[in-house]
């Protein structure tokens, strides 16, 4: 798969994901169309490259001005970024969490936190433009998102962020995860830990994977790399993000905090996965948001 390209879900009908190029990465960034009586798309990318959204959903057969929602998991850039432009392309209606919606209309204070979050990683987001309030519907755990031809189940899962939703199509038996089940890396076949500030809780983490392998899904539609088949992913992350947390714990004991960002960047191993440079802004937020949990738990 290259930068640009719509590929088939083919365990999920009517649904394809696009690679945005999200950081220069191919494949990171997974948009997901739906081709429905009420075409949708879920999360809208960085804003940097949402017009090759567009043009993914001109390839899949449906004209920008037919697209009527633009569903998103959670309001971090990074899935966020592109609804202001989207919407303005097209007149869709932008779903969103509650806790979540001024951020759409306001985005000021997102960007600003993006920009303390991310570091120099910055220089590949573009500051987002508003969603018109109008444009704006607001959902909660149990809500339904009518599609017409499929519909969509709403559960709250803040573990990651206190304003991320999960999508279940029931009758496809599938997911879309936002990062709740943390990134599945094809080139390692197996799940990377996603810990961010200023959000990252990991008792909630913990519930939210538990919460969707309750749902029974067959396929996890992972907003990064794209769809893959369920098997044991939701255990191996509670797994993974359990012991990511406990490292960085252990390693703080003998060392000061930018000591220990330093040295989990030096050890990190996903430079194959992200290119070098990009992958060590990851490590290194990954390990903040960490340590931003652990003085929360200790306050």
């Amino acid at each position: 798969m290259a930068i640009g390209d719509v590929v088939e879900v083919e365990a999920v009908p009517d649904c394809y994901h696009v690679d945005t190029g999200m950081y220069g990465t191919p494949a990171y960034g997974s948009v997901y169309l739906l081709d429905a009586d009420r075409p949708a798309i879920v999360d809208s990318g960085i804003g940097t490259e949402y017009e090759r959204i567009l043009d993914g959903l001109e390839a899949v057969g449906i004209a920008p001005a037919e697209l009527e929602a633009v569903l998103l998991t959670h309001v971090h850039l990074d899935h966020a970024g592109g609804a202001g432009f989207i919407a303005a392309e097209t007149g869709a209606d932008v779903y969103v969490h509650a806790d979540g919606a001024d951020f759409l209309s306001d985005p000021g204070p997102l960007w600003e936190g993006t920009k303390a979050a991310v570091g120099d990683q910055i220089r590949y987001y573009t500051e987002p433009e508003p969603v018109p309030a109008d444009a704006v519907e607001s959902v909660r755990d149990g809500d339904a998102v009518d599609l017409g031809s499929t519909t969509l189940d709403v559960h709250h899962a803040p573990g990651h962020a206190f304003h991320q939703v999960v999508f279940e199509d029931r009758a496809a038996d599938a997911v879309y995860t936002a990062d709740a089940a943390g990134i599945y890396v094809p080139t390692f076949d197996a799940v990377r830990e996603t810990t961010p500030p200023p959000g990252f809780d990991l008792e909630e983490v913990v519930a939210d994977a538990r919460m969707i392998a309750g749902l029974d899904p067959e396929t996890l539609c992972y907003a990064h790399f794209g769809a893959v088949s369920a098997d044991d992913r939701l255990s191996e992350y509670v797994d993974v993000v359990t012991r990511w947390v406990e490292a960085i714990d252990r390693k703080r004991a003998e060392l000061d905090d930018e000591a220990v960002v330093e040295h989990f960047v030096e050890a990190a191993d996903v430079g194959e996965a992200w290119g070098e440079k990009k992958a060590a802004g990851e490590v290194a937020m990954n390990v903040r948001g960490v340590l931003r949990y652990l003085d929360e738990r200790e306050s």
